[in-house]
């Protein structure tokens, strides 16, 4: 049997020849710096190979469905598994999917109350009964007489399907007619359906008349005949359909599917109400499902939300005077159209108002007339034509009217682009953002409906489904069983990985690259495989070092299943749990790809050579200042801040400081920092439109002039996109090689020596170096394009040299290189030698965008940032930059950003990291746990007060640091001293 995962001569990206033995069934962390080849090991040797083996031995059908992997640079790897990635990158940015559909737990959910729910009237609040045949008779028998009607057997809806062999049955079964997709037929006559196409099919059962009549023939005892038999046929569902056409405006009593016609009446043997006619016609789990037309809310088609125009966003400057352009909209229209402003001046005659006035000055009902227009009162509009005037007496539409119906009319993509801008998502006022029917929101266990669990934390909803079952009746009980233990174990997975403040209906896109993986992580669990390998990237990236301990267990349970759990982490407490650690190096990119050190943590110790083991020991660190700044004197004050699960945060900011925003997972700090402080900054100094979180004000912001937000979203999203291109360092350089005697000679420009654009670039594969072959079921297979060999310029381009090295050859060079080979070039050294300073020194100067981790575009960003000539007065907002940094490269950043702060600019990290929190002037902790728990503040003031606070989780990790970092900290001046 195979005890190890034997990789032999491993060359992917900067790898150099790797052999090494991984122990199979155990937790084995993978470190080292930043570039030093941890992921080209990891995902792209070892997963690669084990998910590339598994899809071969699939058939060549299943095979054209999944994503296929290439095969790795290595010689061969024994002992593979079949392969799981875990990464960062896999949120869904679909609004349809949610913590609840991610985890399927929603799906168990949808199961549960279509088994168990209760249908209750929303015009009564009484459960809903059965209909039986005689009610409905006596409900079409009320209908006024001479009404015609249809009755119908609705014998498929909204399923794919021909229904050749159904209708041939029906025919035979003595029914002549029927209605397919709203359209009545002969059956004999009846079209051909697509079948990749949902249809809806009803047996035309009856036709008659509405009159009285008595005995055995009356119209009565007909129509019960032929309810039983549209009951038969559609398994206790029947329509009622007008025969005559029915006014558009005639209110529908229940819509089924996408061919319902108004004025139908639906009829159940199952849930209809007797008083307001209220009917369910099945209870199913598509009935509960946002995704499906027969459950999602027709307002919103199931989204929960949408998009409207915005107060605050039409008008965002309330200290700006029409005149000066308050009304947006109307003032930056394009191209600038005196209409508008004609309008709103005679509607200041008219109305009484100046347009000279601040806006925040007007009357309410003047500034709502403006928006919302003057409600169908007539106003006379004066407006000038050259010369000419004229008077129109009519109502005014409002800004905010005129805006909804021009998102209307217009056909041209860029002016609904352009108008989108001052539209902000709001909750669906039909269905109040649950996102589903009436008639699912009307089934309800223990008398809630589905929306009100998936509102809940999950926490919250673990209390709940765990109670559920002393509120259900013993036949409940028994059909509920299996599917609440399936809700509970995922519920109690998503708890254990520290997850427990999220609420079940979030959406994906909101969720960080860690929240994401964690949940991954959860439903792994859940699915209980065993002799699987599992590769993870960081899972610990956003959390807390208190819930480190829930993750580190989570791993561990996943290993004793009988898997091989492969980690790509950077944190202690990770390193420290681990059985097996691989520590890459020795540098980063064309400097690392070797194994440093590996074995057990004791060996790793006293391993020689390893930076790891450097920080794992002591013997270096990231040190904790002698003293903190006090800064300018000035802060910058938030007030009363409600986003989200903040409860009324007041929270200062020292100017001139590194101040940390810390807490637990959830606690609120991206709602303080991003949505609110970021938020309302933007808009007052940049000019942004963009929404912030509710507050009352924000003070302080005087003393700055602009904000910038430096965050880990791709610098690109497609290959073209790479760090020179995004720092502006490749513009500088094509003009440098345009500035070249023999690029002048043969007067070339700078856009020559761009591979996006014709002209410079090779043709052959249009400047991307690679030709792209289409394998239909097999991996996709990329081959070095022949004419350039991969340099994506022509060969008269590259014949232009500088020191002997053309354009492809710059963009192939590191950015240590490049920074020494343009040292006589300020601009371009400038840039290469920021990029390094932040820790990219390794990353080629041309590398893929799409190639970069979150915490290296991040960088890339800081970069950008710092190449700019700083004023001195900007403040800096950072979420988790220490994301995929090890040690050393934490203590190369922070001194970067400690510099940033040292020119008199204020810089705020949302951060974990204790490293990076001990070396703060100041700290706002919010907590004291996550969710509807926190949003408090717990502590405020310098590392060392924080330490202080009982209350805080961040203090209590924070205080053995600090401790430790006396010693060192003194010991450091000494040194200085002497």
């Amino acid at each position: 049997m195979l005890t190890t995962i034997s990789v032999r001569g491993a060359r992917e990206h900067n790898l150099k020849d790797v052999d090494i033995d991984i122990p199979r069934d155990t937790l084995t962390v993978i470190t080292g710096l930043s570039g030093s080849g941890k992921s080209s090991l990891a995902f792209d040797t070892i997963y690669a190979e084990g998910q590339r083996r598994y899809v071969e031995s699939l058939s060549a059908y299943a095979r054209q469905f999944l994503e296929l992997m290439q095969k790795p640079d290595v010689d061969h790897i024994e002992g593979l598994s079949p392969a799981i990635s875990i990464e960062q990158k896999t949120t869904s940015r679909n609004p349809r999917s949610t913590v609840a559909t991610v985890t399927e737990i929603y799906d168990y959910m949808r199961l549960l109350w279509a088994r168990v729910g209760i249908p209750y009237s929303p015009a009564t609040g009484e459960p809903i009964a059965a209909q039986q045949v005689s009610q409905m008779v006596d409900r079409v028998m009320a209908l006024p007489e001479g009404t015609r009607l249809y009755l119908l057997a609705p014998v498929v809806r909204g399923r794919k399907g021909e229904y050749r062999k159904e209708l041939a049955e029906w025919q035979k079964a003595g029914f002549t007619r029927v209605r397919i997709d709203g359209e009545i037929h002969e059956i004999d006559e009846a079209p051909a359906l697509d079948k990749k196409y949902k249809h809806d099919i009803e047996v035309v059962v009856d036709r008659l008349v509405v009159r009285p009549g008595d005995g055995d023939n009356s119209i009565a005892t007909r129509l019960a005949e032929s309810f039983e038999a549209a009951l038969k046929l559609a398994d206790g569902l029947a329509y009622v359909d007008p025969a005559d056409p029915v006014e558009p405006h005639t209110p529908k009593s229940a819509v089924l599917g996408d061919h319902a016609p108004p004025g139908r009446i639906v009829f159940s043997e199952r849930f209809a109400c007797p008083v307001s006619g209220f009917t369910i016609p099945e209870i199913e789990p598509r009935l509960f499902s946002f995704n499906a037309p027969q459950g999602a809310c027709p307002a919103c088609d199931g989204l929960g939300e949408k998009l409207l125009f915005d107060e605050d966003l039409v008008v965002p400057n309330h200290a700006l005077s029409i005149k000066k352009g308050a009304v947006v909209p109307w003032a930056k229209s394009n191209p600038p159209s005196p209409y508008y402003m004609q309008v709103l001046g005679s509607l200041a005659r008219e109305l009484g108002f100046s347009i000279d006035a601040p806006w925040s000055d007007l009357d309410p009902k003047v500034q709502d007339a403006i928006l919302h227009g003057t409600k169908g009162k007539p106003v006379t509009l004066t407006f000038v034509d050259g010369k000419k005037s004229y008077d129109v007496k009519k109502p005014f539409e409002g800004v905010i009217g005129n805006l909804n119906r021009r998102m209307l009319q217009t056909e041209s993509a860029f002016m609904r682009e352009e108008l989108s801008r001052y539209q902000s998502a709001r909750p669906c006022e039909t269905c109040g953002g649950a996102r589903l029917k009436p008639e699912a929101l009307a089934v309800k266990i223990a008398h809630q409906d589905i929306s009100h669990a998936t509102r809940l934390s999950v926490v919250d909803a673990l209390a709940f489904f765990t109670d559920l079952p002393n509120h259900l009746g013993d036949q409940q009980r028994a059909i509920a069983e299996r599917i609440l233990k399936e809700i509970v174990e995922r519920l109690g997975f998503l708890n254990n990985v520290g997850l427990d403040y999220l609420n079940l209906d979030r959406t994906s896109g909101t969720l960080s690259g860690g929240e994401s993986q964690r949940i991954r992580l959860a439903s792994q669990i859940g699915s209980g495989l065993s002799g699987v390998l599992y590769v993870l990237d960081e899972p610990s990236i956003g959390l807390h070092q208190r819930d480190n301990d829930m993750l580190l267990a989570t791993l561990r349970r996943l290993r004793d299943l009988g898997n091989t759990v492969l980690v790509v982490e950077h944190d202690e407490d990770a390193i420290r749990t681990a059985d097996y650690v691989i520590d890459m190096g020795p540098g980063a990119g064309v400097h690392g790809g070797r194994v440093v050190a590996q074995g057990t943590l004791p060996e790793l110790l006293a391993s020689q050579g390893s930076v790891t083991a450097d920080y794992l020991n002591g013997t270096r660190e990231v040190a904790v200042p002698a003293k903190r700044r006090k800064g300018a004197g000035k802060k910058l004050t938030v007030h009363n801040a409600t986003a989200n699960n903040l409860r009324g945060v007041t929270a200062s900011i020292r100017l001139g400081t590194f101040t940390c925003i810390t807490g637990v997972s959830g606690s609120g700090k991206s709602s303080f920092t991003i949505d609110t402080l970021f938020a309302a900054a933007s808009r007052s100094l940049n000019g942004a439109r963009i929404l912030a979180g509710k507050h009352d004000r924000i003070t302080g912001l005087d003393k700055l002039d602009k904000v910038i937000d430096i965050d880990q979203s791709p610098i690109g999203r497609t290959p073209r996109s790479n760090p020179a291109t995004y720092t502006g360092a490749f513009t500088q350089i094509r003009d440098w090689f345009a500035g070249l005697p023999e690029a002048q000679a043969r007067g070339y420009k700078p856009g020559r020596f761009s591979f996006n654009v014709k002209g410079g670039r090779c043709e052959a594969c249009q400047g991307d170096g690679v030709l792209k072959i289409e394998m239909h079921f097999l991996p996709d297979v990329y081959v070095t394009c022949d004419v350039c060999h991969g340099a994506r310029y022509n060969r008269e381009t590259l014949e232009v040299k500088f020191k002997g090295k053309s354009i492809a050859d710059v963009l192939d060079m590191n950015v240590d290189d490049a920074a020494e080979f343009f040292k006589a070039v300020p601009p371009i050294r400038d840039k290469m030698a920021m990029l390094a300073e932040v820790g990219l020194g390794y990353v080629k100067v041309g590398q893929q965008a799409t190639t970069l981790s979150g915490g290296e575009a991040q960088r890339v960003k800081l970069a950008k940032e710092l190449a700019r000539r700083a004023t001195g007065n900007t403040l800096y907002i950072l979420d988790e930059p220490t994301t995929g940094l090890h040690f050393e490269d934490v203590r190369k950043l922070l001194e970067v950003l400690h510099a940033l702060v040292e020119q008199g600019n204020t810089v705020v990290v949302i951060e974990h990291n204790l490293d990076v929190i001990k070396t703060a002037d100041w700290i706002v902790d919010l907590g004291p746990e996550g969710g509807v728990k926190g949003g408090e503040i717990v502590a405020v003031g310098t590392p060392e007060d924080v330490a202080k606070e009982p209350r805080s989780y961040t203090g209590r990790y924070l205080a053995p640091l600090l401790e430790r970092g006396k010693g060192s900290g003194a010991s450091a001046e000494k040194e200085a001293a002497e």
